[in-house]
């Protein structure tokens, strides 16, 4: 386990700033209360075998024990590194994303199971969405009942949205909280 290097920190920064904007600094400096430190830590990215993980301080400190090969997993993984160096995000940044999301679409009941089955989220689908989304952007997709589903890119801005026809793909799907099932044994 290892910081990231500059190369890395900057594609990680990159795609968390696409869904989260300027609330990037809260998961940055976001106070840390594990281990038994009366201070509170901070949290920290750090790769091993090209996941980057979200951990506290106190936590990494005391993984320096445990031998690399032996060590399977260390806090949130947020992601992971491909080969040619891009960082693509797994379902559980879920936690991290989610109460610092700047833009988020909540979705009506019906069509909750349609994106937790891995489909695009079509606008019938809709039941709210925050201002000023453009395409291309980052979205936290939650259940009207605040309940974070899982994310993916908007197709579509706010303002199309209200012009588009029912079956118009508003949020293309990324990640959701089925693929814990669908994909058990690569997690």
């Amino acid at each position: 386990m290892r910081p990231l290097d500059e190369k890395e920190t900057t594609a990680v920064f990159e795609k968390l700033f696409k869904f989260t904007g300027n609330n990037l600094k809260n998961i940055v400096e976001q106070p840390s209360h594990e281990g038994s430190e009366s201070t509170p830590g901070r949290y920290c990215f750090r790769l091993h075998k090209n996941k980057v993980y979200y951990v506290a301080d106190s936590l990494v400190k005391r993984a320096t024990n445990i031998a690399r090969p032996q060590l399977v997993s260390l806090g949130t993984c947020i992601g992971k590194i491909t080969h040619g160096g891009s960082f693509h995000l797994t379902i559980q940044s879920l936690t991290v994303l989610a109460p610092n999301a700047k833009h988020k679409v909540w979705l009506k009941p019906t069509s909750e199971m349609s994106f937790l089955y891995g489909n695009h989220v079509l606008k019938g689908g809709l039941g709210r969405i925050t201002e000023n989304i453009a395409p291309g952007d980052g979205v936290v997709v939650f259940s009207m009942s605040d309940v974070p589903l899982g994310f993916g890119v908007a197709a579509k801005s706010t303002q199309d949205c209200r012009k588009l026809d029912p079956n118009g793909i508003v949020v293309l799907h990324q990640a959701d909280i089925g693929g814990y099932l669908r994909m058990e044994d690569e997690l």
